[in-house]
């Protein structure tokens, strides 16, 4: 009975979280996220499993479960597979009886210092391992089918907590070096409100004095809520309609975006307004610069809409029923985010350095399981 219990429990969480996604409950990348490595914590503590194969496929059964329900919030199936990645870690350290190191990360190289300015320090806490805690790792045991779960569990609930650590901190591990970045007396373009790149400006207001050019964004009028906050916290602010963006790219030092998802051929899929940005950027040879947390790396391509996301806004905010002659004449179009080319993007800021677009496939390989790709 207790099984059946925590089993219609897991099911019961897993379902209100579906709901919510499908209803455009939870919105945010971040929060979302977040919303995700929580249930998935909660469906591991109370899952009965006695090999790794039966809590994989339990975890890709939720996460499919989830990405169904919103298959546009690609953090989604990113959380579930970074979750899943250190599962897969935790069991082989269990299984070799040695900790975890990760030589992807921890190995320096010429390529890596090249591509990434220069080498960080890896502050790698140690992790206490199954062999010194709780003794050996056995699978199917017939006399004790409930020994693998619970000898696997407590490093798992570490495991998952370092997740849970990464997205709580992830706008403090970007907007660390803003400073860096910006200089005294640039001119700065950014589109929309992104937290992340809200974090960021933030960061270096206090040893910068630089100003922003927020463009509206319409129909959603989002860059009007960051004009505002920008301005609130003390930094030189400029709300710009969408239509002047060209017209001052001559002026503007650098452009600073967000981005809703980062695909694996280094473009990404931004709030409506980048691809204009980014694009006039070119024209003028102004450095496009996007935040953005490792989290939203998602091995998928743009394989359908050249110019923008399988995402659509309601078009009545582009065109309303009282131009009745034309809404019968048109079909209005209201993409919510634009795809972003790759070529167009000079470097992603991440919690985990800086990189050019042409090693995101790198970061992907590092951050999940091939056999992950498909949930």
């Amino acid at each position: 009975m207790a099984t059946d219990a925590s089993s219609v429990a897991n099911q019961r969480v897993v379902e209100t979280l579906a709901s919510r996604l499908r209803r455009r409950q939870v919105v945010g990348s971040r929060e979302t996220a977040l919303e995700t490595v929580l249930v998935l914590r909660q469906v591991i503590s109370k899952a009965r499993f006695s090999n790794i194969d039966q809590l994989v496929e339990i975890i890709r059964s939720v996460g499919r479960k989830l990405v169904e329900a919103q298959p546009k919030e690609h953090t989604v199936g990113n959380t579930v597979r970074k979750v899943l990645h250190h599962i897969r870690e935790e069991y082989h350290t269990a299984s070799q009886g040695t900790a975890v190191v990760s030589t992807s990360k921890d190995t320096l190289s010429i390529a890596k210092f090249v591509l990434q300015g220069q080498p960080r320090k890896q502050n790698v806490p140690q992790k206490t391992t199954l062999n010194e805690s709780h003794g050996s790792l056995k699978e199917n045991n017939p006399d004790d089918p409930d020994a693998f779960a619970r000898t696997l569990k407590p490093v798992l609930m570490e495991a998952i907590q370092d997740v849970v650590d990464e997205l709580e901190t992830v706008y403090d591990n970007i907007s660390k070096n803003a400073k860096d970045h910006i200089h005294s007396d640039e001119i700065i373009l950014t589109i929309g409100k992104s937290s992340t790149v809200e974090a960021f400006l933030k960061a270096a207001a206090p040893y910068r004095k630089y100003t922003v050019i927020v463009a509206d964004t319409a129909p959603s009028y989002s860059g009007h809520d960051m004009a505002q906050s920008l301005s609130s916290a003390g930094i030189s602010t400029v709300l710009v309609p969408d239509s002047s963006i060209y017209a001052l790219m001559s002026r503007i030092n650098k452009v600073i975006l967000g981005a809703h998802a980062i695909l694996a051929n280094g473009g990404m899929f931004a709030i409506t307004g980048s691809l204009l940005a980014a694009t006039a950027a070119r024209a003028h040879s102004t450095p496009v610069v996007v935040c953005a947390g490792q989290f939203k790396l998602t091995p998928q391509w743009n394989l359908y809409h050249e110019y923008g996301a399988l995402d659509f806004a309601d078009p009545s905010s582009v065109l309303g029923f009282e131009e009745g002659n034309l809404v019968d004449k048109v079909d209005v179009v209201n993409p919510y985010y634009d795809y972003v080319r790759p070529e167009l993007i000079d470097a992603f800021i991440t919690n985990d350095g800086d990189h050019p677009p042409s090693s995101v496939y790198r970061l992907i390989k590092e951050a999940y399981d091939d056999e992950d790709y498909e949930l």
